[in-house]
């Protein structure tokens, strides 16, 4: 057999290729980790060592979940997940690519320590991987750490305007951070909630009683989400520096952010499957604390209003905001929020939720789901082989059928948690077939489990031109 007769590793045969741009019938080619073709169905389909049958499905990207906390501790709560079980669950919903946040453990660590500290956990990771860099403390040598942070291919950076005392920034900081990662093409993510409003509103609950789960909603209102994100606007726009904010869970937080982007200003919004799927009734059931994140889940109308905003085009990527905490974690600190560990687990349920609530629920297109579960956090993250099929891409993609529905259940997931939020609901958009670096990984036989095989992505300068 010639070299050229040599069979490639696999080919995905009977499906439509659904980018951000387009979609068409096609063959993918794969051989050594990355698309090499896509053929016309009627194109005669070269030797392979493995044959994927799409059966008739969309063949998607893989999905590029840009905010995940793996094996992350919070006060005295631990986060039960490492890159193992995390990117195991990840695969299994169909996202082959995640980004962490290397958040450093009060003073204990420097931003530059912690993210060395994450790069040697991520060697057990079954999907690639990159890293956001985190500050929560002002440090005399901040802006050489970043400079080594952008030196380790590390340009995002997270900031809180909450949690006083724990994590949160003052407004110069997020000043000069926004400074410093514009210079070296890299991009500040902000939690964004006013903390002074937060903190009366927490002590008020308090005075009345009324600080436990069920309650939540009261102590984080939307005004302090909206209220903050004016605010490190103006910061970026005095700096034409670009900015980006994580977990947005208000239409009128979404709105003033494509406003300032209308303006000129590279201004990015994710917003979460949580919000878009769920809302604050969901804090009058029994284990309302299985619900309690940050910001909280508002109101029926703010809910409706987020997905309009998504359908529009004014969201720009969904995370999944990945905290993988058990209930009973939760549920020990269950009457008062302020002790409780925040976050829900979701990197397995982020494509499914969001798709049951916005291609199923919204009818919103194929193009725009990739767009906003992979393609735009992949070009935002500077992953320029992610986020896309194409000659040249990884070859990481997903099948699915859009009718094919299944009532979620904990039992049946993999993450490292004993609950979701989503429990007894029907979602859409499980994948039938997962390729990861070209790999089959799941199948109908099941999960193929790849070993430690993820590689740390070192992410490039800010290039936005390309954004759906």
């Amino acid at each position: 057999m010639t070299t050229q007769d040599a069979p490639v590793d696999l080919v995905v045969t009977n499906g439509v290729v659904v980018n951000a741009s387009h979609r068409q019938p096609a063959t993918v080619v794969v051989h050594e980790g990355r698309v090499t073709a896509l053929l016309d169905p009627a194109a005669p389909v070269p030797a392979a060592r493995r044959e994927v049958d799409a059966g008739g499905r969309f063949v998607l990207p893989g999905g590029v979940d840009p905010h995940c906390h793996i094996g992350e501790i919070v006060g005295d709560h631990a986060g039960q997940d490492d890159y193992a079980s995390a990117t195991i669950a990840a695969l299994h919903g169909g996202t082959t690519t995640v980004v962490n946040f290397a958040i450093p453990e009060g003073d204990r660590e420097t931003s530059v320590e912690c993210a060395r500290r994450r790069l040697a956990e991520g060697a057990v990771a079954r999907t690639d991987h990159a890293l956001h860099g985190g500050l929560v403390r002002w440090d005399p040598d901040l802006v050489e750490q970043i400079g080594e942070l952008g030196a380790m291919g590390i340009r995002t950076i997270k900031m809180f305007t909450t949690y006083r005392g724990e994590r949160m920034v003052e407004p110069e900081v997020v000043l000069e951070v926004l400074r410093t990662l514009h210079r070296l093409g890299g991009m500040g993510y902000v939690h964004a909630e006013a903390d002074h409003v937060i903190e009366d509103a927490l002590a008020l609950c308090a005075e009345k009683g009324r600080i436990d789960a069920s309650h939540l909603a009261e102590t984080r209102p939307e005004l302090a989400e909206n209220a903050a994100v004016a605010q490190v606007l103006a910061t970026a726009q005095h700096l034409s520096a670009p900015v980006y904010f994580v977990h947005q869970s208000t239409p009128e937080a979404v709105a003033q952010v494509r406003a300032a982007r209308r303006e000129g200003l590279r201004a990015y919004t994710e917003t979460c499957p949580h919000y878009l799927l769920l809302d604050e009734s969901v804090y009058t059931k029994p284990n309302a604390e299985g619900y309690v994140c940050c910001p909280p889940l508002r109101p029926e109308r703010s809910r409706t209003g987020l997905v309009t905003a998504a359908v529009v085009g004014d969201v720009d990527t969904i995370g999944s905001d990945h905290c993988c905490f058990t209930l009973e974690q939760k549920s020990a600190t269950r009457h008062d929020v302020r002790h409780m560990p925040n976050g829900l687990p979701g990197v397995e349920t982020r494509i499914p939720a969001a798709f049951t609530a916005l291609v199923s629920g919204a009818g919103v297109s194929l193009e725009r789901f990739v767009a906003l579960t992979s393609t735009n956090a992949a070009r935002l993250n500077g992953l320029h082989a992610k986020g896309w099929i194409g000659p040249g891409a990884d070859a990481d993609l997903y099948t699915v059928d859009p009718a094919a529905f299944r009532t979620t259940e904990a039992a049946d997931l993999h993450m490292a948690t004993d609950y979701t939020p989503y429990q007894g609901l029907a979602l859409a958009g499980w994948p039938a077939h997962v390729v990861a670096g070209g790999r089959v990984v799941l199948d109908q036989d099941g999960f193929h489990d790849p070993g430690p095989v993820g590689r740390f992505l070192e992410t490039h300068p800010l290039d936005d031109a390309l954004l759906t």
